[in-house]
């Protein structure tokens, strides 16, 4: 997951300045409870105690992170049985800072992509070229291009010359956003698989995915997540990633509160409902937590990472989104458990300190 360069971002006019605003550090005092307060934002609330979690790990957790163990930790939120238990704001961080989720977000797009295959918009094992308009103009005419799938841009295997992983590589994100048409720079690129034989990190195919949506829905992909996703959760105050035209992208950058994050997660863990209303299909949940591939050693698939951790003595696999800095959405659906983890520990090589957290105090509060 690569960072978008501030100096790209504040290349591109009012935008730039806007993001450039929202990455100072918010400026307020640290917090945590065990004992989260019920607001306005459709949350129940509840302790880990109630809901079969030790509290004492996950309040040693977070008092670690407040007294300076952990610099790079801007929240925890933590969800169980469909309720809110427990959370830290740190660094400057409240509750109602929206956070980038940096490429977290490409898994918000692939919900998306679900509504509408939900809609009858669009297929997944239908080729793009069926739902992109003048689809011969892009340069770099292949046959396999042709024959790329929805599918594909799920996976990160659509066979397109892209690797956000490798600076060398003509489809690398930081090229992307030097364009004034992310999806069309993406889809003039030339082929280096056929669709399916190889995966690469590419976060220009989930610009294009969210294109796509964005087209055969007709509205703009913001509306379209407005109406069908935000909205059925309660959520207001989202900021989204856009190229120089405004147009917003499913690529990553999108910016949510932390328990706003936590509310989407849940959605995973509990068939795709919210408050018993039903937002994302239930079949698009199951496939969501299926692996299609490998990055880096870990699972991937439908825009979620899948990786597996320890739990009460058992190997678990975990659906989780994850974005550059440590930005996390972790899912365990055995245990109706969500966590969620943001940082702004942006480009480092070091492990994120999500996966440390998870088995060090997390996972060992399960009772």
């Amino acid at each position: 997951m690569v960072l978008m360069p501030l100096a790209l971002l504040c290349g591109c006019g009012d935008y730039g300045e806007k993001i450039a605003q929202l990455d100072q550090t918010p400026g307020a005092p640290a917090s945590i409870s065990v004992t989260p307060e019920a607001t306005s934002d459709g949350w129940r609330t509840s302790t880990p105690g109630a809901e079969g979690m030790d509290e004492k790990p996950l309040l040693e957790l977070m008092q670690s992170i407040r007294d300076g163990a952990m610099t790079d930790v801007d929240s925890i939120v933590i969800a169980k049985n469909n309720k809110l238990i427990a959370e830290g704001y740190f660094h400057g961080f409240d509750r109602d800072t929206p956070h980038d989720m940096r490429s977290a977000s490409k898994s918000i797009t692939s919900a998306l992509t679900g509504i509408a295959v939900s809609q009858g918009l669009l297929t997944v094992d239908a080729p793009i070229a069926q739902y992109l308009p003048n689809f011969a103009s892009y340069k770099n005419a292949d046959s396999r291009k042709d024959a790329i799938q929805v599918f594909n841009l799920l996976n990160m295997n659509s066979g397109l010359d892209c690797d956000d992983w490798n600076d060398a590589s003509p489809g690398n994100e930081d090229k992307m956003y030097l364009k004034d048409d992310w999806p069309r720079f993406i889809l003039d690129l030339p082929m280096a698989h056929a669709p399916g034989e190889a995966a690469s990190y590419c976060s220009g195919g989930v610009v294009v995915l969210g294109s796509i949506v964005s087209i055969r829905a007709g509205v703009p992909l913001d509306s379209f997540a407005a109406t069908w996703l935000f909205n059925p959760l309660g959520i207001q105050d989202v900021n989204w990633r856009r190229q120089p035209d405004g147009t917003a992208t499913g690529g990553g950058g999108t910016r949510l509160r932390p328990r706003d994050m936590a509310k989407f997660g849940n959605l995973f863990v509990n068939g795709g409902r919210w408050n018993d209303v039903p937002v994302i299909p239930e079949p698009w949940i199951a496939q969501s937590m299926r692996q299609v591939t490998t990055l880096n050693g870990d699972g991937y698939g439908f825009n979620w990472w899948k990786r597996s951790f320890q739990v009460k003595g058992t190997s678990e696999v975990s659906t989780f989104a994850w974005g550059n800095g440590g930005n996390f959405i972790f899912l365990f659906p055995l245990h109706q458990l969500v966590v969620v983890i943001t940082g702004s520990n942006y480009n480092t090589s070091r492990e994120d300190p999500g996966y440390f957290m998870l088995k060090t105090a997390i996972l060992p509060a399960l009772q």
